[in-house]
């Protein structure tokens, strides 16, 4: 890499000394630039200088202001010469190919260097000139002292103005802040800090803007005079700051000329006051801080506001940083009830296939959730039949694990007493079709096996069509004797159909999530795929179950699974 410095010969760090190690380093307002320039009238992303082949190049970035080399502008890359002087607004640097003094580092995945001037920060669409407000400009004529661009401080803290007391205030808040967690246990230790820092405050509060709804919500609050900590709030300062970004110092109140038109905070009779949002790390406001006396005789003024700015920054980032920690609590406790909930529902399922003379059973079942909306059982009826049972509610997630688990409790009742696959679909429908169950809906397949007879009876609500191997072929039956989805029409009546099974033969049930399996170019696996798996498988089902969940896994290119996965099967050894 080859070097190269740049030497600060304007601004408030003149003469230090910057190695460029990077080949790309963002000059700019921006936080996320390299080298920070913290002033008005430098743009978010200003200049950079770019390093090709051991050459050194310098570039505007459409900056609002421009960039100079050697006092003339520059358009397009300009290449750097040793002694060159480069020009950003009012900052001033010599490009140098060698220094005999120690130098910071700066690259681009260094921490970044700021350089600091003035208190304003304004949009790119400002103004060069510093915006000054109009009670700014007549001081002698109003209470109003200043007022300072919260996120100006959070970029660096500013030492010039009395930085004993500034970095005694952080440091208050930082080892307060080191003994709690919780937002709700940090939000007072900020407030009460405040009042160490300002022994004339009278009483403060702080507000958060809530996530879902947006509004400010009272978060803490205290009082010097009053046991309550009941606290006069005026919307009409808070709405300022929140809505400008801007810390705001208020003299005397009364005699301001912003607030005049406020009737409630004339009543309050507030002397000072100051008031600062708090802004997060993109820079939105995410609630404010607000202290005040009553003491005319002890205002706050403009030092004072400058390091309530620079609290409130550090305050900002562990409100933030609180609300993140209580999210992941939050998140925490929904996994570890979810995780519950997934052992409960595969409680529900059969822990191992049956084990029956002459007969094989296999199944799969996989949530693309922690809990899902696929159902299997096998049912084992009082004349010596077993009923093989596969369904699919509508849907994922908790709502569809709901109603799984009701269809586990309902379809025993309706087998014990139909004792037929039709006569158990008829009244587990008329019972869904009557409840309340919004638009979702179950397709439901039900084959009671008789060993004796060697034969299935097969009913299905709209579920898919089972696959029948007999030999090295395979088809899809039952078409035409499946009925609309439980829950769609009261007063529907289901067919069945009788399947003999030869030695050899068996029959495989599954669920949706085997078909619309999707590879990268969005093709789904599709009925005729799983035909034609099972139709080259293995004989035995427990071999031929999990290489047609092989071939759907190839198949999608391992991507995620995007719906619940469920395999039944059932096979005729002749044993």
């Amino acid at each position: 890499m080859t070097a190269a410095f740049l030497k600060v010969i304007k601004g408030s760090s003149a003469g230090q000394v910057l190695a460029l190690s990077g080949e790309t380093v963002i000059l700019g307002r921006h936080p996320s630039s390299q080298i920070v320039l913290d002033n008005a009238s430098v743009s978010r992303q200003h200049a950079q200088i770019i390093e090709e082949h051991g050459v050194f190049l310098v570039e505007d970035l459409r900056s609002r202001n421009g960039t100079q080399v050697n006092r003339q502008p520059i358009r397009g890359k300009t290449e750097l010469r040793d002694g060159d002087e480069i020009k950003v607004c009012d900052y001033a640097f010599t490009f140098m190919r060698k220094v005999t003094g120690p130098a910071t580092p700066v690259s681009q995945r260094s921490s970044r260097i700021v350089l600091e001037d003035g208190y304003e920060t304004l949009d790119d669409d400002a103004e060069s000139e510093p915006e000054i407000e109009e009670s700014e400009k007549s001081v002698e004529n109003s209470s109003v002292l200043t007022s300072i661009s919260a996120g100006s401080s959070a970029q660096g803290l500013r030492l010039n103005v009395r930085p004993e007391a500034k970095l005694r205030a952080i440091l208050e808040i930082s080892l307060a802040l080191g003994k709690v967690v919780a937002l709700s246990d940090m939000l007072p230790v900020i407030l009460k800090s405040l009042f160490k820092i300002f022994p004339q405050a009278d009483s403060g509060f702080l507000l958060l803007k809530e996530s879902k709804t947006g509004k400010l919500r009272l978060r803490c609050s205290h009082s010097r005079r009053s046991e309550t900590d009941d606290v006069p709030i005026s919307q009409t300062v808070v709405q300022q700051a929140m809505e400008s970004g801007k810390a705001i110092l208020s003299a005397d109140v009364c005699g301001d000329r912003r607030f005049q038109h406020s009737e409630s905070l004339i009543d309050m009779q507030l002397r000072s006051l100051m008031c600062t949002p708090l802004m997060d790390t993109s820079g939105t406001a995410m609630g404010v801080l607000q202290v005040s006396t009553f003491d005319v005789t002890q205002p706050f003024n403009s030092d004072d506001l400058d390091v309530l700015v620079s609290v409130g920054a550090q305050a900002g980032l562990a409100v933030e940083n609180g609300a993140m920690h209580e999210t992941l609590i939050k998140q925490r406790e929904f996994d570890r009830e979810m995780q519950i909930a997934a052992q409960v529902q595969l409680s529900f399922l059969p822990s191992a296939p049956p084990k029956m003379p002459g007969y094989e059973f296999a199944d799969h079942y996989a949530a693309a959730q922690s809990i899902g909306g696929d159902y299997f059982d096998f049912i084992h009826l009082p004349d010596g039949r077993i009923a093989l049972i596969i369904g699919d509610v509508a849907g994922k997630g908790i709502p569809a694990a709901l109603l799984m688990a009701r269809l586990h409790a309902s379809i025993r009742y309706h087998l014990f007493n139909a004792l037929s696959a039709n006569g158990a679909l008829n009244s587990l429908n008329f019972e869904m079709a009557s409840s309340e169950m919004g638009y979702r809906f179950i397709t439901l397949s039900i084959a009671i096996l008789d060993p004796s007879r060697h034969e299935i009876q097969l009913a299905s609500a709209g579920h898919l069509p089972p696959i029948v191997r007999r030999g090295n072929e395979a088809e899809l039956i039952g078409h035409r004797q499946s009925g609309l989805p439980l829950g769609v029409m009261a007063d529907q009546k289901y067919e069945s159909l009788a399947i003999q099974l030869a030695p050899g033969n068996s029959i495989i049930f599954y669920t949706d999530g085997v078909t619309e399996a999707m590879n990268s170019r969005s093709e789904l696996f599709a009925k005729e795929r799983v035909r034609k798996v099972i139709e080259d498988g293995p004989e035995s089902v427990v071999e031929l179950i999990p290489s047609l969940i092989d071939a759907i896994d190839s198949f999608s290119e391992n991507l995620p699974q995007r719906d619940d996965i469920c395999v039944i099967a059932v096979r005729r050894t002749g044993e």
